[in-house]
């Protein structure tokens, strides 16, 4: 038989091996996350940008018809028409393919089989992840509001009260279809025409700043002997 001491030693180089080991992985998952957020915050700006305007101008012009959509008919309404339309494109690319297969005596099986075995089920791990995440945000708003509902500072529930005020005479003229509608064209429309007379500011800033830094480090006691000095 082997010696307790010996079986002891063992048992706890094992149970390290495995915290190691699940250490490791805990690790690599984590930046696997940062990873995957960070390439969805990328392609989000390559979209905002216009980087591809293939991609952009296909996701724009959607999102800008949904919202119209939304804006003329009923949430139900759209909802239904794009499943709809969704369904009628499947079906009737499911019957061209098998006429097409009839025709030619062709076994090329179902044309979605490729996209059928993908797996599109969300990992429990990253549903709670995001849930944390929201529920983060959540209980931070939650909180905020009952500091101003509950008057913990004057100021900040008057200045709650006139935006709010406010917005009854904006919603008096617009709902929020039509603002969603109008903010996003002004946004697109800056994104497209104003990024460079942005930049082209902002290297003027930048200059006058660099120019007026230059000149108070001239005029400093230890700038000025610094340079007698060399």
């Amino acid at each position: 038989m082997a010696d307790p001491m010996t079986q002891s030693a063992q048992i706890s180089s094992s149970q390290g091996l495995a915290d190691g080991q699940n250490s490791v992985a805990a690790k690599d998952s984590k930046m696997s996350g940062k990873r995957k957020l960070y390439l969805i915050q990328r392609k989000l700006k390559d979209l905002v940008h216009w980087r591809d305007p293939k991609k952009s101008g296909v996701v724009f012009g959607l999102s800008l018809l949904t919202l119209l959509s939304l804006a003329a008919f009923s949430v139900i309404s759209v909802i239904s028409y794009l499943l709809l339309a969704l369904l009628c494109v499947t079906i009737s690319f499911r019957i061209y393919k098998s006429v097409v297969q009839a025709v030619q005596k062709s076994n090329d099986g179902h044309p979605f089989k490729a996209l059928m075995e993908k797996d599109v089920s969300i990992p429990p791990e990253t549903f709670h992840k995001h849930v944390d995440v929201s529920l983060t945000y959540i209980n931070r708003f939650l909180k905020q509001m009952s500091k101003l509902f509950l008057v913990e500072d004057l100021i900040d529930s008057l200045k709650l009260a006139v935006v709010m005020w406010l917005l009854t005479y904006v919603g008096a003229v617009f709902n929020g279809i039509t603002i969603l509608i109008l903010g996003k064209s002004l946004s697109q429309h800056c994104t497209q025409h104003c990024t460079t007379q942005i930049d082209r500011y902002m290297e003027i800033a930048r200059t006058q700043v660099n120019t007026t830094m230059a000149k108070l480090q001239e005029k400093l006691p230890g700038a000025v002997k610094r340079t007698k000095a060399e």
